[in-house]
């Protein structure tokens, strides 16, 4: 099969199953979105929580990294013992592997806020909490989302494995292609996935640019 019958064959293929790609699509941005929110619930405060105390620093980032060390399989076959098969196993797996990126960069967006700004809103009489959400959170918006990116793209490799645990989402085309040996369900997969990763990584990134153009 020469090069071009391979190129017509997944163009074929595209056009026969381009909407459950994009059923596909729903499910795996569905599972990223629930797993980075959580993930920003709780890492935001963490990162704040870093600024505190050295201690507190230490262990917060030290346990992310130990988290984020571990191979994504293995992380949620662990999980699939412990929670059983399903969207919750998955959503909780990308949940801890977007943990270190938004943590990380809360920490260092807060700490690199301009001290004079800082200053300023003492003189004003504000309050340390004041500070922290009128001046220091807003200042570090631009860190803290460099971070979400990272996250992001994270999330969306990560959750390509869900198939194994009993979810759904683009990983299950590639998986399926594995087992039939079908090149064309994993170039779509794969392909959807790649293209779903750049699209938020440049939107998350436009937003980042106006965040720091406002600045």
């Amino acid at each position: 099969m020469t090069l071009l019958d391979k190129i017509l064959g997944f163009f074929s293929y595209l056009e026969k199953s381009w909407i459950t790609l994009f059923q596909m699509t729903y499910e795996h941005i569905f599972m990223v979105f629930l797993g980075i929110g959580l993930a920003l619930i709780v890492g935001v405060p963490l990162g704040i929580l870093c600024t505190k105390s050295k201690r507190f620093e230490t262990i917060i980032i030290s346990l992310a990294n130990v988290i984020q060390v571990v191979p994504s399989l293995a992380m949620l076959a662990i999980l699939m013992i412990i929670f059983g098969l399903g969207l919750k196993t998955i959503v909780i797996g990308l949940f801890l592997y977007s943990l270190l990126p938004i943590i990380r960069n809360t920490f260092v967006g807060l700490r690199e806020v301009n001290q004079n700004s800082v200053e300023a809103g003492e003189g004003m009489g504000m309050t340390p909490m004041q500070i922290l959400f009128k001046v220091k959170f807003p200042l570090s918006l631009p860190f803290i989302l460099a971070g979400l990116r990272i996250a992001v793209v994270i999330a969306i490799g990560v959750a390509t494995l869900a198939p194994f645990i009993g979810g759904e989402g683009l990983g299950r085309e590639i998986v399926s292609g594995i087992n039939v040996r079908d090149a064309n369900k994993i170039y779509g997969g794969a392909i959807m996935a790649a293209l779903l990763a750049i699209i938020l990584d440049y939107l998350l990134g436009r937003l980042q640019t106006r965040l720091e153009v406002k600045e």
